[in-house]
């Protein structure tokens, strides 16, 4: 699903060989834009998105010059999705009580860090270019806590970004640049797979996605990515796509 503004023809998605960053890649790829993907990870040169070269985008260089890459090899940018995120529960994260600073630092790194750099590295870009999207990807966990989702710091992260970017809709509106957030539930992905694996969580889909009850696909949380990516009067928006879970 798209809004009423064009497909945008330069596009750089970030972590996306994962389960939501590659639907997000493929989704715009599909529509006819030309798609950068950017992950930590060694792409397949088969695969239906060009990648360039592997990047921790928790390392402020190595994410400048991902970006720079990757707006080069598309002669320019219009839309950056940040989809690279991770659990940070086998370094350490966990209840606030038990988390430890290893933990805490590699999960901010890792889903907070990320996306302040990209979006730090593509703010010249768009702007150069006379406006542009900036779609950052949440979660319900950074809107509201869960009795079996107690990753505090992944929650910090995730609650950070929504705050980051309701500042940068306001801040870069009069460049023309929008920057919107989609809050994913629980997605059917390798990450959230012991959560969906878990018997008391499945037991209770139905009570915290009641829309389907059960976990929703990547390709949901594509279609959200790419409305907000293209509506032209929305920005600052927080877009839940979750089944109903903050509706309860």
């Amino acid at each position: 699903m798209t809004a009423d503004g064009p497909i945008p023809r330069r596009v750089i998605v970030t972590g996306a060989l994962g389960g939501i960053g590659g639907a997000v890649a493929e989704a715009f790829a599909d529509a006819g834009a030309d798609v950068r993907g950017i992950d930590v990870r060694v792409a397949d040169p088969a695969g239906p998105v060009a990648c360039v070269a592997p990047a921790d985008l928790a390392d402020a260089a190595a994410a400048a010059a991902a970006v720079a890459q990757a707006a080069d090899e598309l002669g320019g940018v219009d839309v950056v999705v940040n989809a690279a995120g991770a659990s940070g529960r086998s370094h350490g994260d966990g209840p606030v009580h038990l988390v430890s600073d290893e933990g805490w630092r590699w999960t901010l790194g890792a889903n907070l860090d990320s996306t302040f750099h990209v979006c730090r590295a593509a703010v010249p870009l768009l702007s150069a270019a006379g406006g542009g999207a900036i779609v950052n990807v949440s979660s319900v966990l950074g809107l509201g806590g869960d009795r079996d989702f107690t990753t505090h710091a992944y929650a910090a992260a995730k609650g950070a970004v929504i705050a980051l970017t309701r500042s940068m809709a306001v801040t870069y509106a009069p460049d023309r640049i929008r920057v919107n957030v989609v809050c994913p539930g629980l997605i059917d992905t390798p990450m959230s797979a012991r959560a969906g694996a878990d018997p008391a969580i499945r037991e209770r889909l139905g009570e915290l996605q009641p829309l389907t009850g059960t976990l929703g696909t990547p390709a949901d949380v594509a279609g959200a990515v790419m409305y907000v990516a293209t509506a032209p009067f929305v920005t600052g928006a927080v877009l839940t796509c979750d089944g109903g879970w903050t509706a309860r």
